[in-house]
């Protein structure tokens, strides 16, 4: 496929995902904080978690800014041991948070492994997925922010997507996965950084490594892209999706 196809190719791909009011200006869009919204406190003093925000719209389709500069992900078994009741507080807050601004279900789970949304980890086993905590999450912080990333997901997915570019959506993947299987990185080896020019580069590989089923993330400038030994390992189905995905970037600006 010679790269004026495989650039409609990648552009077909990404209005399948996107929410229908960003199919055609998804390439204008830049990463851009959300306004910090304060805490809102209930009569009882328990923070009135869906009060807070007035709108999710326009806040992920760029990648959204890094929490903390970093990956945001769970305690490690000695954090949890030492404050089990402070984890405890830290999940049972987590849970009513998104509890309150998604109307889904949630509750402890003490399953692990990965895979990243908008620089929080986050793990999806059959209809569940487990979310991060840890004791040192302060409430202004760490746990809002994963409230917020949970409550931005589920607005777009369910406010956003038509029950139609749900199955399309559904076999885009599908047919991907047949020709290309989905690459996440593996538990305790995780993510390799690659520098690029600009956030408007990293931006855009990050989108198009996705829709070539090789999750990936940034942070700034750097771009990160799995390892995984099991699924790719020797690592060349995504190297040649990263080369892939360069040339096409090189190929857009040249356009």
């Amino acid at each position: 496929m010679d790269d004026r196809r495989a650039l409609e190719e990648l552009d077909f791909r990404l209005r399948v995902i996107l929410p229908e009011e960003y199919q055609e200006t998804y390439e204008q869009l830049r990463p851009a904080p959300m306004k910090s919204a304060g805490l809102k406190y209930a009569d009882d003093g328990s923070v009135a978690w869906d009060k807070i925000w007035g709108s999710f719209c326009d806040l992920a389709i760029a990648g959204g800014p890094p929490h903390k500069g970093a990956l945001l992900g769970p305690g490690t078994t000695d954090e949890i041991a030492a404050a089990p009741a402070r984890h405890r507080e830290v999940v049972d807050e987590i849970c009513r948070g998104v509890t309150m601004t998604t109307e889904l279900p949630a509750d402890a789970s003490p399953v692990s492994g990965w895979i990243v949304v908008e620089n929080v980890a986050v793990q999806a086993g059959g209809r569940a997925v487990d979310l991060p905590a840890a004791p040192g999450f302060r409430l202004e912080k760490e746990i809002k922010n994963v409230i917020t990333v949970v409550a931005k997901t589920c607005h777009y997915w369910m406010g956003h997507m038509p029950r139609e570019q749900k199955e399309s959506i559904a076999i885009l993947f599908d047919s991907l996965a047949k020709s290309s299987p989905l690459v996440v990185p593996a538990a305790g080896i995780g993510w390799r950084g690659v520098a690029c020019a600009s956030v408007d580069d990293a931006v855009w590989m990050m989108r198009a490594l996705v829709v070539h089923n090789v999750l990936a993330r940034r942070e700034g400038t750097t771009l990160f892209v799995p390892v995984n030994v099991q699924q790719d390992p020797d690592g060349t189905r995504v190297s040649a999706a990263l080369d892939l995905v360069r040339r096409l970037r090189a190929a857009s600006l040249a356009a």
